[in-house]
């Protein structure tokens, strides 16, 4: 995934072949917003164009404009996805919360964090 931050705020980048210029999605937010450019300073741009409309909105409609993280969600997997992370878990002497969290912290430690 092509990540463009910009002060906290990061926004998900790719290419519409169509109107041939980078749209870009801004991330975290309980709404959605996007933007459009043909180079790196015009998505900088508009980025912070879009953004800028999108919290004004929220603020004239009193709704709260970022999502909130509670460190809980579920996820659905097959049962036998589940016994072999119970057992990958146990293997490790761990919980199977602890182990899917650091397996995942290990997954996305790439991204930089906002």
């Amino acid at each position: 995934m092509n990540v463009m931050t910009l002060g906290n705020m990061k926004a998900k980048i790719e290419f519409d072949q169509d109107a041939e210029l980078f749209r870009g999605e801004i991330l975290g937010l309980t709404g959605s917003a996007d933007f459009y450019g043909k180079t790196v300073a015009e998505l900088k741009r508009e980025f912070k164009k879009s953004l800028k409309v999108y919290l004004d909105e929220c603020a004239l409609r009193t709704i709260a404009p970022y999502k909130s993280y509670s460190g809980k969600f579920v996820a659905r997997v097959g049962p036998d996805i589940h016994e072999m992370i119970s057992i990958a878990a146990a293997d490790e002497n761990q919980t199977l919360n602890a182990w899917v969290k650091d397996t995942l912290t290990q997954a996305v430690s790439s991204y930089e964090r906002t």
